[in-house]
């Protein structure tokens, strides 16, 4: 049986379109990435997740997962008002009420760390955690981007890049007996987030993988940097975050970083199909059906384009999955109400046959849909909520 009557099969009877999990293929990338992670823990990247039932069953999976990274402080309220604890947030926080739903969690005793990259920031938290009277963790993001001569190699996060840079805020935080220093983050988006095995783009392959090499050289000299001067300082950690799915192997190899930060590697989404050093199983994807065809060799199916957020381009759009070999039509792509595909020779589809997408960035796809259809040996074994399913869009 082909991969693409396995799943027919077992949704013969489910309204399209739907989302779906392969849970042994997400506890597959759950031991690969448990194993890929060394020594280090894992903290789990929230953003590409987005299912309360799958957090959880992923850090059940392994000791190795420790910890939430966040994405907004009303996210990090709903997840501790679900029982996580060792809440990070990925970004930092400016809205008053923001702060002070967070500000409110550390003085109940939650383990919730803020982020920051500026003095305005430390400032701005003080405030709250001073009003409160509540100690308040910090987090500093220091930055891993490379910039070369016309041309930015990374994405653009804190102005923090060194340890001059990152002194006074140290020296700020350490001043207030308002605030800790509870860890330091240091993500090298270029590695971690950035695909070099693209088919078709030698020449472009080449120049990422030369990049990357450099750039996860300088990545560990900054982290070292920052880690022994504030040793220096007799300043203790309780963590140093580093990398993502993408950057496990190399971050891994630095004795200062105690976790490293996945999230996008469970699911594997479309953008996972160009890395050279690593290859994870799809186990999320949606179906939607066929609903036309306007001649022999195409179909139209209804609704699916769920274009991924990022500089616009084609690896944005969600890629056709099963049956194998379809392929978008340049001038419509994935759409809002009608998809067309072009088959492949000896694929025949009909009128109500689903067609299964995968889309290029992973939790994303959590926004467009209630539920995942939880999928194991052949059967729909259980249905998880997604963060919309519960009611809630935190962006």
């Amino acid at each position: 049986m082909s991969t693409y009557e396995y799943y027919k099969d077992i949704f013969a009877n489910t309204p399209r379109p739907f989302a779906m999990l392969d849970l042994d293929m997400l506890d597959d990338n759950a031991r690969a990435i448990a194993q890929a992670a060394g020594s280090k823990k894992v903290r789990l990247a929230s953003k590409s997740i987005r299912s309360v039932d799958v957090l959880r069953r992923i850090l059940n999976a392994d000791p190795a997962f420790q910890g939430i990274m966040c994405y907004t402080a009303a996210e990090a309220v709903f997840l501790a008002g679900h029982g996580f604890d060792d809440l990070l947030l990925g970004y930092p926080q400016w809205e008053p009420q923001a702060i002070q739903s967070l500000v409110n969690l550390v003085g109940d005793g939650r383990s919730v760390t803020l982020m920051v990259d500026s003095l305005e920031h430390i400032m701005h938290i003080e405030q709250f955690a001073k009003q409160q009277g509540t100690v308040v963790p910090l987090c500093i993001d220091v930055d891993m981007s490379m910039s070369y001569p016309g041309l930015h190699f990374g994405v653009w996060r804190s102005p923090i890049s060194s340890w001059d840079g990152m002194q006074s805020l140290v020296e700020r935080i350490l001043q207030s007996p308002w605030l800790r220093l509870d860890g330091i983050m240091g993500y090298e988006a270029q590695v971690a987030g950035v695909g070099d095995n693209a088919a078709g783009k030698w020449l472009k392959n080449q120049a990422v993988q030369f990049l990357k090499k450099r750039s996860i050289v300088e990545a560990a000299k900054r982290r070292q940097e920052v880690v022994e001067q504030l040793a220096l300082m007799k300043v203790a950690l309780r963590f140093v975050n580093a990398g993502g799915t993408g950057s496990m192997e190399s971050s891994r190899q630095e004795a200062w970083v105690t976790e490293i930060t996945a999230g996008s590697g469970f699911y594997a989404p479309g953008l996972f199909d160009h890395y050279a050093s690593f290859r994870y199983k799809p186990a999320a994807a949606y179906a939607v059906e066929v609903v036309r065809i306007p001649k022999p060799g195409l179909v139209t199916c209804m609704g699916g384009g769920y274009t991924a957020s990022g500089a616009v381009g084609q690896d944005k759009l969600a890629k056709p999955y099963l049956p194998t070999g379809l392929r978008l039509l340049a001038l419509e792509g994935v759409g809002e109400v009608q998809t067309p595909l072009q088959l492949p020779e000896q694929t025949q589809l009909k009128l109500g046959d689903p067609v299964f997408f995968r889309h290029a960035k992973a939790g994303e796809l959590c926004e467009r849909f209630n539920t995942l259809y939880a999928v194991s040996q052949g059967r729909i074994v259980d249905e998880y909520a997604t963060y919309r399913g519960m009611g809630e869009c935190f962006l």
